[in-house]
């Protein structure tokens, strides 16, 4: 008898018992350097990783054990943990605390293996160990402390810390194509070193670190002695009813699943009744299919992070390369924004504009609701990635032809459909670059449509602070003047490489309309051009460019042309009037004081480059 077949289960498990044993007998062998204390008594949302635990909790989990590695970076100078066996010893002290709170999930292997927290210098980040490395490194590029001190309470100012984070690991990737872990180096550096609150304060943690937070209550901060001590004695008085107790429990669990898969399935057909799909090639897609395509929501495929959620390169069954555009807040203002981008970009259909090509939404009781929006996926990125952070810099003629086609993309959503729609958030990071380097604009989930007729709105401010127009900005009126003044802005950011504000430090940074203005009104347009199309570029032409993009971003609204005069200007069709005088420059604090900042990805955690905006 062939007993090969008996025999392999004792085998696998002999191995089993024996590698196991061994990795721990390693690990007993090297302590963590890190105290695990503060998972116990920060205040931390745990919600999500009670039983059952819901998506998102082992999301929770690396961001409350980055506060530790923060903490440990602050103290030591080292990013990370040095080998697998200090990372095992730390996941176990990490593991027991969590088990102290009643909350079981396995963060290993469950969520994380224990090379995930190791920093290897081949793939983990540019070869960075030290905060010296990293000064030495990154900081003549972006310094992260100029962003990421004091308060990040305040939604403007988080979300200048993140997207300098982001605009750094584009940059070291960028360096270093094989880096998979260069945002999280950002995010332990601005809370362990850049701010001088450090990572154990809330106003930072709940920023930078992405922890949730508990509400701040007086009640929170009161000793929980006798109220564990009422409930030890309670649960020994009600023993006897233990078994009724089970099942009164039980019977309501029961029900509450049922009213739970009632209304997820009510809200399911809720969102997609709201969503118009006439023949433009959109479709519904089924949750397994986008599984299937993003090899199940893997981190690999990861390719961009923002406020809103996450975005994943994917490959559809027919081949097909796209970006999944995952929306991770749950409230109902993201269901009004999901649905509107939704709405609005089913109904475009233009070479400048980035296609949809379908929607999927879901809703179980297990992993709660989730909603997706399945674009064309951009192989070169975003335009702030190319002007900005890129070792090779764009050529003249394509500079040229990316502000064409964005006029053009902005032309059809003024003119070419009725009734109009206004972008409200034009930006570089929202201009994205196909194969061929065509730009398209991209991200409608601020775009509004107005009623026929109608040619302006008075709605809420959103957008992002520098590429708002001031009457926009300061009254919330909202017209396609707002477009064409965040269209100048992002001429002038092409034309110069230079971001939406110049200057080296906070206090003393200028628009960049009314830096550009100054070179140009003392006949030094030449020095606004970036320096490797300074010698190279006809420089009529460029200078015509330049003074379109002025009087775009020109502070009045009356003296800004339309798009699609812009565009007949920028092709020489017609002449440019004589640029009118500037009033004082505006202070960008007002404009940041008065404005909602979205934050904005503008590349991916893992490496590569983003593929599809966000607001």
């Amino acid at each position: 008898m062939n007993t090969s077949h008996f025999l392999t289960p004792f085998i696998f498990f002999f191995f089993f018992f024996t590698t196991h044993f061994h990795t721990n007998a390693e690990a007993a062998n090297s302590s963590c350097p890190i105290n695990f204390d503060y998972v116990t008594t920060f205040p931390w949302d745990t919600s999500l990783c009670h039983a059952p635990p819901r998506p998102g909790c082992c999301q929770t989990l690396r961001s409350v054990f980055g506060m530790g590695l923060a903490i440990y970076l602050n103290r030591t100078s080292n990013f990370y943990l040095p080998d697998s066996n200090t990372s095992s010893s730390c996941m176990s002290d990490f593991h027991e605390k969590l088990l102290s709170m009643s909350i079981s999930v396995p963060f290993y292997p469950a969520c994380y293996d224990t090379n995930f927290f190791v920093n290897n210098p081949l793939t983990s980040c540019a070869g960075i160990r030290t905060v010296d490395d990293w000064t030495r490194i990154v900081d003549p590029y972006i310094q992260l402390e100029s962003v990421c001190n004091g308060d990040l309470t305040r939604l403007t100012q988080c979300s200048m810390c993140r997207d300098a984070g982001l605009r750094i690991n584009s940059y070291l990737v960028s360096l270093h194509p094989n880096s998979t872990k260069c945002f999280f180096f950002a995010v332990f550096y601005a809370a362990a070193i850049a701010n001088e609150f450090g990572p154990e304060d809330r106003r930072i943690s709940s920023c930078v670190l992405a922890i949730p937070m508990l509400p701040i209550s007086t009640d929170d901060r009161k000793p929980n002695h006798r109220a564990r001590n009422l409930i030890v004695g309670l649960l020994g008085g009600l023993t006897g009813l233990c078994t009724a107790g089970v099942c009164f429990i039980a019977y309501k669990k029961y029900t509450k699943k049922k009213k739970q898969d009632l209304l997820h399935q009510k809200y399911v057909l809720s969102v997609q009744s709201r969503v118009v799909l006439p023949n433009t090639g959109s479709k519904w897609f089924q949750v397994s299919e986008l599984e299937q395509a993003t090899n199940g929501f893997s981190e690999k495929n990861i390719i961009g992070r923002g406020g809103f959620g996450v975005v994943y390169k994917g490959t559809l069954s027919d081949g097909t390369e796209v970006a999944v555009k995952q929306i991770l807040d749950m409230d109902s203002k993201c269901d009004d924004e999901f649905t509107n981008e939704a709405e609005i970009i089913s109904k475009i259909r233009h070479r400048n504009l980035l296609a949809l090509r379908g929607f999927c939404v879901t809703s179980e009781s297990f992993k709660g609701k989730r909603r997706y929006l399945v674009y064309d996926y951009m192989p070169n990125g975003n335009l702030d990635d190319h002007i900005f952070n890129a070792r090779e810099h764009l050529s003249w003629p394509q500079r040229k032809n990316i502000i064409l086609d964005i006029a053009k993309g902005l032309g059809y959503l003024h003119y070419g459909i009725k009734p109009s729609i206004f972008h409200r958030d034009i930006k570089s990071t929202n201009i994205l670059l196909d194969s061929e380097m065509k730009a398209r604009v991209a991200d409608f989930g601020l775009a509004k449509q107005t009623s026929e007729g109608q040619s302006h709105l008075t709605t809420r401010v959103a957008g992002t602070y520098g590429y708002l127009a001031p009457e926009y900005a300061l009254y919330g009126q909202l017209t396609e003047k707002s477009d064409v003044y965040s269209f100048g802005i992002v001429i002038l950011e092409i034309m110069s490489g230079r971001r939406v504000l110049v200057g080296s430090s906070e206090p003393s940074k200028i628009l960049i309309t009314d830096w550009a203005w100054e070179l140009v009104k003392s006949g030094r347009v030449e020095e606004i051009f970036h320096g490797s199309i300074r010698d190279v570029g006809p420089k009529a032409v460029m200078e015509r460019f330049v003074r379109v993009g002025i009087l775009c971003a020109h502070v009045m609204v009356g003296l800004r042309p339309t798009v699609a005069d812009a565009l007949k200007m920028l092709e020489g069709d017609v002449d440019i009037p004589r640029l009118p005088d500037r009033p004082l420059p505006l202070s960008h604090e007002i404009l940041q004081e008065t404005s909602f900042t979205y934050s904005t990805f503008t590349s991916q955690e893992s490496g590569g480059k983003s593929s599809i905006g966000s607001s």
